[in-house]
């Protein structure tokens, strides 16, 4: 049996990975659930597949989670510290699904634990990830990929060495505007942001879609997770998201890794790694889908894929300060403080005014991060041209 911890046990991710553990209770017994703030769903969750341990991020929610456990004999603890500490517990595997850098800590604690840590959390890769590589390293963590296309990646490397791997190729879905002039995407509202065309995901990652910011956050996750140089991993749009990457060999050969665009497939594979288990996720059934279609993104409509490849080449403090602030252009659009178009225009101009040594440290991540989150809040009070 598997004892597990789930960080950000009620979002999407989190979710998925409860779902593939409760049809299989009798091989994974969960030591730890976290979330920020949903007391009731989190507590449901624990109650359900009685867990050791349920962790509130938000303290003030903590009488909350005690009442909603009272009873259960499930512990319940509150804070960020407290959430550290959840992921720091001896456990053979844990999905670190928290968004944003709020994951920073929680992640660096579970891999600094030894075991195997399942990734959904591409901003701490992204922000600190010589950081969190080398800490990975020093406990003989096994770090497993759950976004879609880097555990495509994952699913298609072989025993090669890596010299003999030409490039990594990311399929990206594209958004639901792909299709969309610069002009038209001025109008974009928060609603049309987040309805994604393929998969089911939160607002947040929607939109990092919907600018193709999120495929330049995952560049950089695949310059760290994966042997290859920024110059050679590319993306290329593929509408229909069966094939979720690709890798390219010297000899010719490219192996792809095709699936539904269900996040149960990959949190699968991560889970039972080296293994594999049943899901309950769609079929492909190539037939019916008929054609798979392709083209090269386009840098000037999508500008944030440009800005992240750059930051990714440039390296040093650049992937944190691109992170951190598309973190506040992102709520600011969700908000309707900003307009869609606006959200890579702030991130441009915080990387044009911010430019730190690079961090050797978690706390100076951190540094970086709050410094330019300031800078991304000062220009969506300031508003954009």
């Amino acid at each position: 049996m598997k004892r597990v911890t789930i960080l950000g046990a009620t979002g999407s991710v989190g979710s998925s990975t409860l779902d593939l553990i409760e049809r299989n209770p009798d091989d994974f017994a969960v030591e730890a659930l976290t979330a920020h703030r949903d007391v009731g769903k989190l507590a449901a969750a624990a109650r359900r597949v009685g867990a050791a341990l349920a962790v509130v991020g938000d303290e003030a929610c903590l009488p909350a989670l005690r009442d909603a456990l009272d009873g259960s004999g499930i512990e319940a603890a509150g804070g960020a510290q407290a959430v550290v500490e959840a992921a720091a517990r001896p456990v053979d595997w844990t999905m670190a699904a928290i968004v944003g850098t709020a994951g920073l800590k929680p992640v660096m604690a579970a891999l600094a634990r030894g075991g195997a840590v399942a990734l959904a959390n591409k901003e701490a890769l992204v922000s600190a990830g010589d950081v969190m590589m080398a800490a990975a390293r020093r406990a003989g963590t096994t770090l497993l990929p759950v976004d879609s296309e880097h555990n495509a990646v994952f699913q298609c490397l072989d025993d090669c060495p890596p010299e003999r791997i030409r490039r990594i190729i990311l399929t990206a879905s594209g958004g639901p505007f792909r299709e969309r002039s610069l002009e038209e995407m001025r109008a974009i509202t928060p609603e049309q942001a987040v309805a994604h065309p393929n998969w089911s995901m939160g607002a947040k990652i929607s939109v990092d879609s919907a600018t193709m910011m999120n495929k330049g956050l995952e560049l950089i996750e695949a310059y760290h997770l994966f042997p290859v140089s920024p110059e050679q991993l590319d993306v290329l749009v593929h509408r229909q998201s069966v094939i979720h990457s690709m890798v390219e060999y010297v000899d010719g050969s490219t192996l792809a890794q095709l699936g539904s665009p269900d996040m149960r497939v990959p949190i699968a594979h991560a889970l039972a790694w080296p293994d594999r288990m049943d899901t309950p996720c769609e079929r492909l059934d190539l037939a019916r889908i008929g054609r798979l279609d392709f083209e090269a993104p386009d840098m000037v409509r999508f500008s944030a894929l440009a800005l992240a490849r750059a930051a990714l080449s440039a390296g040093g403090a650049r992937p944190a300060i691109l992170n951190a602030a598309n973190e506040v252009a992102v709520a600011a659009f969700l908000d309707r403080r900003i307009g869609f178009l606006e959200i890579a225009a702030i991130v441009a101009d915080v990387l044009d005014r911010f430019d730190p040594p690079k961090p050797q440290t978690l706390d100076a991540v951190l540094t970086i991060d709050a410094e330019a989150r300031v800078l991304a809040g000062e220009r969506v009070k300031d508003g954009v041209a």
